[in-house]
């Protein structure tokens, strides 16, 4: 199965900052530090998982 590295990134970036957000509304108020960093947890998430090459298949005899 091939997943291209665009979809990777979109689903990590959805997983961070979800992760980032569920840990800010705890209290049941987003701060603005918060909110930054619920941003910066999906850019860097994007951005390092796009980085990223795919591992090229192996090919076996």
């Amino acid at each position: 199965m091939r997943i291209s590295s665009i979809a990777k990134s979109i689903v990590s970036g959805v997983a961070a900052g979800a992760t980032a957000a569920v840990t800010a509304v705890q209290d049941g108020v987003v701060t603005t530090g918060e909110g930054v960093t619920i941003v910066l947890a999906v850019l860097g998430a994007w951005g390092i998982t796009y980085a990223v090459p795919n591992k090229r298949p192996t090919t076996e005899a």
